[in-house]
C-alpha cells in the first residue's frame, strides 16, 4: 500500500474516528448463542453515523482509490447488520426497512456461484474473500429468520458453500489435512478480524442448517485459530495479519471485542485471556505508544 493522497485521507479518517468503515465495534448487544438474533459485534454506529440514509433509498458508499463513491459489499452488509440490531433494540420500523434494503441488494448482486465480488475496485484478479461471504451470509440468515422466506436461506447457503471452496479452486479457504484458515484476501496472509467475521457467518449457518459440513468446517477452523492466536500477539499489541503487520488502534479494539464474542460462543477461556491481555496493552501508555509508532513505520515502509 503506497503513500498517496487517498491513503493519507483514509488513515486520517480512521485515526480521527471519521471513517464509516472504522466506527466503534464493541461486543454485540443483542446476540444469542442458541438462535440467530443480533450480531456478534456492535455495528450500530455504521447506521447512526449516517442518519440521512434512513430517510431515503440510499445505501452506504465509500471512496475508492480514484476518489469515486462505490457500493462496497462489506460496507453494505455491515450497515444492514447494524440496522437489524437497532431494530431489535429500538423497534423502529425505519431500521427494518433499511435492513431489507441491504438484503435486497445482497440478493441482486450475488453471483450464481454464491460469491460477491467484494474487491472489484482494488484487487480485480482476486476479488473474493471469506469475510465478505461470512457477513453476507449472516445478513441473509437474519432475513430468513425474520421473514421465514427460504429464498434467503438458500442464498446464504450458497454464500457459505462458496466460502468453503479451497483457494486453489477459486474459493476463500486455505486448507490442509490439519488446518483451515478463512482468508479475507486470498492473495495475502491471513487477517485476524476477517477470519473471525467469516467464522461468525459459519456459526450462523450452523444455527439454522443441519449440516455436518458446516459444523466440521467451523470446528476445524476454530481449532486452527486457537492454535495460531499467539501469532497475532507481539507482546505489547495485537497483530492485524499473520505476516506481522501490527494492528491500528481501531483493529486492536475490534480484536478485543471479537475475542469476547468468541468466548461467549465457545466458552473457551483462551479467548477471554486474550481479550484481557489486549485490554491491558491498550491501557498501558508505553505499549500503546510503541504500537502506534510501529504502525506508522510499517505504513511508511509499505
Amino acid at each position: 500500500m503506497s503513500i498517496n493522497l487517498f491513503n493519507i485521507k483514509k488513515w486520517y479518517r480512521m485515526l480521527t474516528g471519521k471513517s464509516i468503515l472504522h466506527v466503534n465495534q464493541g461486543l454485540g448487544r443483542c446476540f444469542s448463542t442458541t438462535d440467530v438474533c443480533g450480531y456478534y459485534n456492535d455495528l450500530t454506529e455504521k447506521v447512526t453515523k449516517l442518519p440521512k440514509l434512513l430517510d431515503n433509498n440510499g445505501l452506504p458508499r465509500v471512496e475508492d482509490e480514484k476518489g469515486e463513491e462505490i457500493l462496497f459489499p462489506v460496507a453494505v452488509f455491515q450497515y444492514g447488520l447494524g440496522a437489524y440490531d437497532l431494530y431489535l433494540l429500538e423497534h423502529d420500523e425505519r431500521y427494518l426497512k433499511k435492513f431489507f434494503q441491504c438484503v435486497d441488494w445482497a440478493m441482486q448482486n450475488q453471483e450464481n456461484s454464491g460469491a460477491w465480488n467484494n474487491f472489484f475496485f482494488i484487487y480485480p484478479q482476486t476479488p473474493y474473500g471469506a469475510m465478505c461471504q461470512g457477513e453476507g451470509a449472516s445478513l441473509l440468515i437474519r432475513a430468513y429468520k425474520h421473514s421465514g422466506n427460504s429464498i434467503y436461506l438458500t442464498a446464504a447457503q450458497k454464500a457459505i458453500d462458496f466460502m468453503l471452496i479451497p483457494m486453489r479452486n477459486g474459493g476463500t479457504v486455505n486448507e490442509t489435512e490439519e488446518s483451515m484458515v478463512l482468508l479475507e484476501y486470498t492473495h495475502l496472509p491471513a487477517v485476524l478480524n476477517g477470519w473471525i467475521f467469516a467464522l461468525f457467518g459459519l456459526y450462523d449457518a450452523i444455527l439454522v442448517c443441519d449440516s455436518k459440513v458446516y459444523r466440521n468446517a467451523f470446528d476445524k477452523s476454530l481449532r486452527t485459530l486457537i492454535g495460531t492466536l499467539s501469532d497475532f500477539d507481539c507482546g505489547y499489541w495485537s497483530i492485524y495479519s499473520v505476516d506481522g503487520k501490527i494492528a491500528s488502534p481501531f483493529y486492536h479494539n475490534l480484536h478485543i471485542a471479537q475475542m469476547q464474542a468468541l468466548h461467549v460462543i465457545t466458552h473457551d477461556k483462551l479467548f477471554l485471556d486474550y481479550s484481557e491481555r489486549w485490554i491491558s496493552y491498550k491501557n498501558s501508555f508505553w505499549k500503546s505508544k510503541k504500537a502506534f509508532i510501529k504502525k506508522v513505520f510499517q505504513k511508511i515502509g509499505e
